[in-house]
């Protein structure tokens, strides 16, 4: 929604400005000019990154109209299933758990939490953090490392998409100068015989081509990447602290110290208080 917002806003201070002083909004209509910037943009942006990039920005972009996968309740549920399984693990033995990660979708602690349940490459991580677990090969300080190098591949590749974006931001007033000097080589060529209006016409469009370069820059596009890379960020939040939980239980602090460990990570915008997270863990311990 902010997203949204926020474009409006750029629309309306610089077209509102643009009008109020006199100006008029068909001054800057050139559709060529547009479809050399973002043309060349695009074609830039194709050249430079791979498929899974690509499809990644696009996505990305448009999933900014939605808002962090993980809020306050989401991060209780997470909290919750760590919870659960920490439990278990510490009642019926590690390999008590085992059944329920090889086979998550048909585990009844899973079940319960079926946001989690949804999210492959959270459930992805968490079973594999088990399985290094009930391996029982690894000590806490191997655990934390081994987790903290996937963790940041994990957060290397979602970041991604937000860097290609950028760049696409970086080289768009140099696209917009492009879209400029093509105009002023129509202007040029077109001279002899021009009136001064039909001249004063060419060179206001090819001025608009370096000012829709640098709008769209600045005004959209690099926006749009920042804000791609902070809800990366923020999203990966939740690795961290399924990490923070399983690596406190490995070194034999009990699930309830354990879960608080992992609650402490959280923004404070999502993070539940303690007390908060104390009555949801004894709604399912009763």
């Amino acid at each position: 929604m902010l997203a949204i917002i926020g474009t409006l806003v750029v629309l309306g201070s610089v077209l509102g400005g643009f009008m109020a002083s006199g100006g008029s909004i068909l001054l800057l209509w050139h559709p060529l000019e547009i479809v050399i910037i973002c043309g060349a943009a695009l074609g830039a942006f194709l050249i430079s990154n791979p498929i899974k990039v690509v499809k990644g920005a696009f996505s990305g972009a448009l999933g900014l109209v939605k808002g962090a996968r993980y809020g306050r309740q989401e991060y209780i549920q997470l909290l919750k299933l760590i919870y659960d399984i920490l439990v278990m693990a510490r009642k019926d033995g590690v390999l008590a758990i085992e059944k329920h990660i090889e086979n998550p979708g048909q585990s009844d602690i899973f079940k319960k939490y079926p946001f989690v349940l949804a999210d492959h490459h959270m459930m992805e991580f968490i079973t594999d953090c088990l399985r290094l677990i009930s391996g029982g090969n690894l000590d806490p300080h191997e655990l934390e490392s081994l987790l903290e190098y996937e963790l940041e591949t994990h957060h290397h590749e979602a970041a991604e998409p937000a860097h290609a974006v950028q760049k696409v931001s970086d080289a768009l007033p140099g696209f917009g100068i492009v879209a400029a000097v093509l105009g002023i080589v129509t202007t040029m060529a077109s001279i002899e015989g021009a009136s001064t209006a039909e001249i004063g016409h060419h060179v206001g469009a090819a001025l608009v081509g370096t000012f829709l370069g640098i709008l769209v820059a600045y005004g959209f596009v690099g926006p749009i990447a920042a804000a791609m890379e902070a809800k990366a960020n923020e999203e990966g939040k939740a690795f961290e602290v399924v990490k923070m939980a399983l690596v406190a239980s490995v070194r034999g602090y009990p699930p309830p110290v354990a879960v608080e460990f992992a609650r402490k990570l959280l923004f404070s915008a999502v993070r539940p208080n303690f007390q908060e997270l104390e009555q949801e863990l004894r709604k399912k311990t009763g």
